[in-house]
Formats: structure tokens, C-alpha cells, sequence
């Protein structure tokens, strides 16, 4: 194979892709059988079977058992708004990252203490094995996940205090800065790593989809004057979704 040639099974890929996005091949219309692939471009079983797994590998089609493989639908990705810290303004701060105006955010959570691992423990600048506030939530759009996340707080900064729990007492349900400025930390830098990977199991049987599909990771660490005081990891399905940054210019 010279340099720039692909293989046969990517270049029929490649076509069927085309089709799909043109909509010669529609959503919810089966996609042509392995038989008929390989008549259709003169290439071999193996050749069209592997096409159909790349396809099936990128999401734009699904396998339904006893019937063929169809064209999946495709949503039109919203937007989730990372516009950095903005002053209470009546709206919790999973309102203010709706992904659309009208958006209907809802969440549960769920707080156990737990030792911090070695990921965590170096996310924090703590030791593996002290203690953290751990908190999981599920966040939904008019009653539909959108997003799962998991945080953690160092029991050093926020044990024993009144937002020791992120979602009960007097600041239940606050943002982070709101919450440790209560107690006299003052957050003033926030760091976000994005990433994609596979989604996980348990995930994806939250949000929805099969073994493949690729999820978003937020790692998002809040400091205050070089003190790491939360950690989470937020995830967004990457078919669903686009985060969209606004960030000030100075």
C-alpha cells in the first residue's frame, strides 16, 4: 500500500459514512447486508464485515438482534455552557451551565466519607488514604440524563464544618466558592481538563447507550491560594452534547 492509500474496508466505510450524512441512507433504514456490500464495491466478506464494525464503532449505526444493522438517529448536540465562576444570581450552578435557555435542571446526589485514592489524593495535594467528602450526582434535563458527576472534598478543609455535606444544611445545593467561603476559604483559580474515553458501564446504564460509546471528562480542581479544596469528574455524552467556553480576556 503506497503512502495516503487506504484499506478497502475504510474507503467502503469512508462511502457508506458519505451516504449516511447526505441522507442517502436515512436514519432508521437498514443498512445494506453484508452480501450486498461486498457486490456493491467488489471486496470481500471480511472486507464489508469490517466496514460495518467501524461504522457501528463510530455510532452511526446499531445492530438490532434477529432483524439487521440500521442507521442510528442522530440528535443534534446542545450546548453546556463552562463560562468559569459567576456571582450567585438566584440560579444554583447547574442552572447556570444548562445546555439552553427553558432547560428543566434537575439533580440527585448522594455524600459518603471514603479514603482518597492515589488519583485523588494527588488531584488534591493530599496523602492516599486521608479522608474526603465523596459526592455523586446525576443531573437531568427535563427529567433526561445529561450528566453524571463525582467530587471530592478533603475532610482536612471542610470536616466538622456546616458545608461538610455539598447538599444539605444552611448552603445545601450551593457552588463550591459560595459554600467554602462560608467557612472562610476564599477560591480564586479553578482548573479543567477535558477528555474523552469510552464510557464506562455504569455510565452509560445512567445516561444511556451501548459499550463504545464516548463519553466527555471534565477534571475540574478548585484552589484556593494554591490549596486544592474539590476535585470532580464531570461527565457528558459526546453525541448528545458540546461544552462551549466563554472565557474573559484580560
Amino acid at each position: 500500500m503506497t503512502f495516503g492509500e487506504q484499506p478497502a474496508y475504510l474507503r467502503v466505510a469512508s462511502d457508506l459514512r458519505e451516504k449516511i450524512a447526505n441522507g442517502s441512507l436515512p436514519p432508521h433504514t437498514r443498512l445494506p447486508s453484508q452480501a450486498r456490500i461486498r457486490e456493491e464495491y467488489g471486496v470481500s466478506d471480511t472486507v464489508a464485515l469490517e466496514a460495518r464494525k467501524v461504522l457501528m464503532a463510530e455510532g452511526l449505526v446499531e445492530g438490532r438482534s434477529g432483524s439487521g444493522t440500521y442507521v442510528r438517529e442522530r440528535p443534534v448536540p446542545r450546548r453546556v455552557a463552562r463560562s468559569g465562576y459567576r456571582p450567585a444570581s438566584g440560579a444554583t450552578p447547574f442552572r447556570q451551565e444548562q445546555a439552553a435557555e427553558g432547560a428543566r435542571g434537575t439533580w440527585d446526589a448522594r455524600s459518603e466519607q471514603e479514603a482518597a485514592g492515589r488519583e485523588t489524593a494527588a488531584r488534591l495535594g493530599i496523602e492516599p488514604g486521608d479522608r474526603v467528602m465523596r459526592t455523586r450526582y446525576v443531573y437531568r434535563d427535563g427529567g433526561e440524563a445529561m450528566m453524571v458527576a463525582t467530587s471530592w472534598e478533603p475532610l482536612a478543609v471542610t470536616g466538622r464544618t456546616p458545608v461538610m455535606l455539598p447538599e444539605e444544611g444552611p448552603l445545601g445545593g450551593c457552588g463550591v466558592v459560595e459554600r467554602m467561603a462560608a467557612i472562610d476559604v476564599v477560591v480564586d483559580n479553578v482548573v479543567e481538563e477535558v477528555g474523552a474515553r469510552p464510557g464506562l458501564a455504569e455510565e452509560l446504564l445512567v445516561l444511556g447507550g451501548v459499550p463504545g460509546h464516548v463519553v466527555m471528562v471534565v477534571e475540574r480542581t478548585f484552589y484556593a491560594s494554591g490549596l486544592a479544596v474539590e476535585t470532580a469528574d464531570i461527565v457528558v455524552p459526546a453525541d448528545r452534547y458540546r461544552l462551549s467556553y466563554h472565557l474573559p480576556v484580560r
